[in-house]
């Protein structure tokens, strides 16, 4: 006899789970996402008011609408530029990361990790050691070709189209540490340029201008408009090639879009304020537990809570080593790791 369903009854009605309709997911991912822009304003604001010398809300406000206040000068050529140039760069590095995760399917892919602010940095370096380039409309052209090549490099000895996490892992730390060993001799090599070079080892908001944030935003622009174009072809690559395809998508442009766009964001980032890891690796992870694997929401909080992260690790360096500051890149360095190692521990436990 063939099992029948037992009679359903207004108490077992209710206790079944009941699936949330889409337009309460998309309210409440659009509430989040309003709630992550009210926290990255309140931390642009901390990032004016906090530094060597702290100003009140007051004085921020003459700062930005008086010219002829005390607090003119520090706010319109330190504070703000540091802010936007800090919000730019986070912002950058948050979708890179996010469109790398998707892209190698590796949830740990990290511009950091895999190599590619090293290749920007190493293009950088050798711009000033060779040719005693010092402006950033100089050496922007070779920090994208690096983060290019070094992009390119990683996926092809990663495996390319067969690329696994663990392989494209194993290729970023090889890269990392060939790129990074040249850095080290070069500036070993060059004592005259060991200053300039010594800033592009940690990273640091802390040379930002005005002209900086100018000139790097039509970079950041075009890769997060490329970035957030992905989000639909890159969904629809996550089901497999074929899936794509019948879909409409084109892996092989897809790919192409992905590298280009990673290449502008990486290399914008690294030219303006030197390699910073971990950001690209920790803001997917936490988006993820909000958004869920869908990239047509994870990139947009990507674009605001990786600003919020860097913003919130530069000021942490300014408060803890007044009247100097610890750098960002140091901070991020810090906190990452231990973060690196939990999603780490994570990964087993899930697969175990």
């Amino acid at each position: 006899m063939s099992a029948t369903a037992p009679p359903q009854t207004p108490e077992t009605i209710s206790a079944t789970p009941r699936a949330r309709p889409p337009g309460a997911v998309r309210l409440s991912r659009g509430a989040g996402l309003i709630v992550a822009a009210g926290l990255l304003l309140a931390v642009a604001v901390l990032s004016i008011c906090l530094g060597a010398k702290s100003l009140s809300l007051a004085d921020v406000w003459h700062g930005l609408s008086d010219p002829g206040s005390a607090s003119y000068t520090v706010v319109h050529q330190m504070r703000l530029p540091r802010t936007l140039l800090g919000l730019l760069v986070g912002l950058a590095l948050g979708l890179a990361g996010a469109v790398m995760q998707a892209l190698t399917r590796n949830p740990l892919a990290d511009p950091g990790l895999l190599g590619i602010n090293a290749g920007a940095s190493a293009a950088v370096v050798t711009s000033i050691w060779l040719f005693g380039i010092g402006t950033f409309d100089g050496y922007i052209w070779f920090a994208l070709g690096g983060a290019a090549i070094a992009t390119t490099a990683g996926y092809l000895v990663g495996g390319g189209r067969s690329a696994t996490p663990v392989r494209l892992a194993l290729a970023g730390a090889a890269l990392n540490a060939t790129l990074f060993s040249y850095v080290s001799v070069a500036m070993l090599l060059d004592s005259a340029s060991l200053e300039a070079m010594r800033f592009w080892t940690v990273g640091s908001l802390a040379n930002a201008t005005p002209s900086t944030v100018v000139r790097v935003l039509p970079f950041v622009a075009v890769g997060l408009v490329l970035a957030l174009g992905l989000a639909r072809p890159l969904n629809a690559l996550a089901l497999g090639e074929d899936s794509a395809r019948a879909l409409g998508s084109r892996p092989t442009a897809v790919r192409a879009v992905a590298i280009v766009a990673v290449t502008l964001l990486c290399g914008a980032a690294t030219a303006a304020c030197g390699p910073i890891v971990f950001v690209g690796l920790m803001v997917p992870h936490v988006v993820r537990t909000i958004t869920g694997p869908d990239l047509r929401w994870l990139l947009p909080y990507c674009a605001v809570l990786a600003p919020v992260v860097l913003l919130g690790a530069d000021v942490l360096g300014r408060i803890l080593a007044r009247p100097g500051e610890i750098q960002v890149g140091v901070v991020t360095s810090v906190v990452g790791g231990p973060v690196f190692l939990y999603f780490l521990r994570r990964a087993k436990a899930v697969r175990a």
